[in-house]
């Protein structure tokens, strides 16, 4: 499915991987323009190169918030017609909770609820000015649920943080324009979450775990973030979708 982007210029992090691939190609495909962020350069530009011309490559880290406050300061001055964003970077902690000590949970706070919040906050003073945007989250089942999949407890509290942080910028963005929504995947066939696979018998206790009974490609919660971006979800706003093949079913 192809959504139209038409007009539409999108920061996407962690741009160059999974799901973040998938996105920028379904935004291209849609006729908007993608400005790809990553820390992997060399991968970073390599990927847009294939998108094609009008298309961005930056090297951003979410992690130091300074610079990537004074990244996004500069793609708005190179590219002011900016009116998306789409936060997928992101990392992964499986570590069980008696084994967390305060640098992994740094780490992970740091990057996934911090780094998301610090892009958010950047952005926002901007879609504001233009008069609105929108803002779609790549979060967890694990926020909802509390881990049990691949990642565990800080994993499970920086997404539980990315939801409650998505519903306070739509409420205080609706005013102005701004919507701000986020997907909820579970277990996503990307490089991240490669060790899964490599263990079979925590890959068959997930895999069971899931009524559809198989893991997501990545190009299927990418779906649901580019109906979030497009103008198809014009008004939804503060919505935590699940794409997570059954795990949840919260109502």
């Amino acid at each position: 499915m192809v959504f139209d982007f038409t007009g539409k210029t999108a920061i996407v992090t962690g741009g160059s991987g999974g799901i973040g691939s998938e996105i920028a190609r379904g935004i291209v495909a849609g006729g908007g323009h993608v400005i790809v962020t990553d820390i992997d350069d060399a991968k970073g530009e390599a990927f847009v190169k294939t998108l094609g011309k009008g298309n961005s490559y930056y090297h951003l880290d979410i992690g130091t918030p300074n610079e990537a406050r004074a990244t996004v300061t500069q793609i708005l001055v190179d590219h002011p017609e900016t009116n998306t964003l789409i936060n997928v970077a992101g990392v992964i902690s499986a570590k069980p909770f008696e084994e967390i000590d305060d640098a992994e949970w740094s780490r992970t706070i740091t990057i996934n609820l911090n780094g998301t919040f610090t892009m958010c906050s950047a952005l926002f003073p901007h879609l504001k000015k233009i008069g609105g945007g929108r803002i779609v989250n790549v979060s967890s089942v694990a926020g909802k649920i509390g881990g049990g999949l691949l990642g565990t407890a800080a994993y499970a509290s920086s997404k539980a943080g990315v939801n409650g942080l998505t519903k306070a910028v739509a409420k205080e963005g609706g005013k102005y324009g701004i919507a701000c929504n986020a997907v909820c995947p579970s277990f996503t066939l990307t490089q991240m979450t490669t060790a899964l696979n490599e263990d079979k018998t925590k890959h068959d206790k997930v895999i069971a775990m899931i009524p559809l009974g198989r893991a997501a490609q990545p190009s299927e919660p990418a779906q649901m973030v580019l109906f979030f971006a497009s103008d198809a979800a014009s008004f939804v706003t503060g919505e935590i979708g699940d794409c997570d093949g059954g795990i949840v079913m919260d109502g």
